[in-house]
């Protein structure tokens, strides 16, 4: 089992930046991939950004250029840097891992919440 908590979330300003952090910890020694999803309310949740083994990622196009994921998968830990923050990005965001770069894996963080407001 691998169990994962995030922490970073917050009310910020249109224009704004939050950073995002995860942590892995159990069986995290056998993860290939981790990475961001997102669900805003009444919609389904998606993909953000992923991270794997090599230090190659992938992005969703709506926040290409303006988010940040890094981290080191095989100690367990992704980060997400968010600038530019708009108020569509409102959404919980979780932390994923145990995936491919494009495919969710089975183990979920709680989430946490991101409100883009003025």
């Amino acid at each position: 089992q691998v169990q994962l908590v995030e922490s970073g979330g917050g009310l910020v300003q249109p224009g704004g930046s939050l950073r995002l952090s995860c942590a892995a910890s159990g069986r995290a020694f056998s993860i290939y991939a981790m990475g961001w999803y997102r669900q805003a309310p009444g919609k389904q949740r998606e993909l953000v950004a992923t991270i794997i083994r090599s230090g190659s990622t992938n992005y969703a196009d709506s926040v290409k250029g303006r988010f940040t994921i890094s981290g080191d998968v095989v100690k367990g830990t992704v980060y997400l840097q968010m600038n530019n923050l708009k108020p569509e990005d409102t959404a919980d965001y979780y932390c994923n891992a145990g995936g491919l770069s494009t495919i969710a894996g089975p183990y979920w963080g709680k989430g946490t919440l991101v409100t883009v407001s003025s």
